[in-house]
């Protein structure tokens, strides 16, 4: 996805939160036809077809749903359909819910798509379904595509996206592996001693989100001042978004440009990430410490990382188990839980070597060395390993 930064006027940015009720309005009904089958009824939930012929008779009925574009509603069952394919398969998860204004969109397919032209080096214009022509940043080449997706942010900020994946970077041919131990303290260390910290949000600015957040609950629901406070609040956290996806992005091209294959651990974030919570029967323990180091992860786009990895080196991408890759010794291959003294130092105690504990997680990885359930290692096929910095032996 190539995604641009759109300019609309007040009129037209109405305009598109009108195009983006009708779609969730389309999807949602879809949604309920769906949902209200269950296993045993002789009836199925209507297809898309059925669906079609449904939204036509509902177009004539409701001078309000006619009046926006049937293009952008007829897609976002199109959209639903492939979701509910997808959710089958086990490609995605379950279809659910749109609340406005979470996530607004909607998407333009055919030749309503292309009506895209360049007004000058910066800018240019995309003529949207029932808004009429719009202004977008060329921040980057114009790609071409046959299909578009508008949305809206918790910051209130339009983007439009063509649906044109990038050509891959080809490797470099060097030969060179690079291991990736991904942690909260260092976002990203490197097997060449490497240590890449993901930016966070200035002290400032936390004093400020706190701030807000105490405003927030102390305003009343529904008031102007509740709704002026989660706005102010959505900026700031969307500003921390944008500079961890550019952090991502200059990495990820870093390193797909800089080395053969990259070695990362098999890491199930969203279970890691999962609520300590628990239930009322089992409640969990320790939830609201569990609930920090949660954000940490997520705050360090660990999954964001490697999927951009995966994208830009394609095939070059491996997972190693993540096992034991902080306790093994990569100089000896000794497995000692004590041998990690801190967050920051790795000591082995049976050859003495030592080094900084993400660098040593990130050479077993880069390694290739993975345990298995019984205890004994495997390691992938051997490659060229890159010079270990930020290395000393007593």
């Amino acid at each position: 996805m190539s995604r641009y930064r759109l300019a609309p006027t007040g009129a037209q940015a109405e305009g598109l939160l009108e195009q983006c009720s009708h779609a969730r309005f389309v999807w949602n009904l879809a949604l309920e036809q769906w949902s209200m089958w269950r296993p045993g009824r002789r009836l199925s939930a209507p297809g898309l077809v059925v669906q079609m012929r449904q939204l036509t008779e509902a177009r004539r009925q409701h001078d309000w749903l006619r009046a926006g574009s049937q293009t952008v509603q007829q897609q976002a069952l199109r959209d639903f359909d492939h979701a509910v394919k997808a959710f089958f398969t086990g490609a995605r998860r379950r279809p659910t819910w749109r609340k406005a204004g979470r996530r607004e969109g909607f998407r333009v397919v055919g030749s309503q798509a292309g009506r895209v032209e360049r007004l000058s080096r910066k800018w240019a214009k995309v003529l949207v379904p029932k808004v009429g022509w719009i202004r977008f940043r060329l921040s980057r080449t114009l790609p071409a595509a046959r299909s578009y997706r508008i949305t809206r942010d918790a910051a209130s900020r339009w983007h439009i996206a063509f649906a044109a994946r990038p050509e891959p970077i080809l490797a470099p041919g060097n030969g060179r592996v690079v291991g990736v131990d991904r942690g909260v303290a260092v976002s990203a260390a490197l097997s060449t001693g490497q240590l890449l910290v993901c930016p966070a949000p200035r002290p400032a600015e936390r004093k400020r989100l706190r701030r807000l957040q105490r405003r927030l609950a102390r305003a009343s629901p529904g008031s102007n001042r509740r709704i002026r406070t989660k706005a102010a609040i959505a900026k700031l956290k969307a500003r921390e978004t944008d500079r961890r996806k550019d952090w991502v992005e200059q990495v990820s091209t870093d390193l797909a440009r800089r080395f053969d294959v990259i070695r990362v651990e098999d890491l199930d974030i969203r279970s890691m990430t999962r609520s300590a919570g628990g239930t009322t029967v089992a409640p969990g323990k320790n939830v609201r410490q569990k609930a920090g180091l949660n954000r940490a992860i997520l705050a360090n786009g660990w999954g964001r990382l490697v999927e951009r990895l995966e994208q830009k080196a394609v095939g070059r991408v491996q997972k190693v188990a993540a096992a034991y890759t902080s306790q093994t010794c990569s100089r000896c291959g000794t497995r000692d839980r004590k041998a990690r003294e801190s967050q920051a130092t790795f000591r082995c105690r049976a050859c003495g070597y030592t080094a900084n504990a993400d660098v040593n997680a990130a050479i077993n990885i880069a390694a290739g060395r993975a345990v298995t359930a019984r205890g004994a290692e495997r390691v992938l096929p051997a490659m060229k390993r890159e010079p270990q910095l930020s290395t000393s032996s007593p």
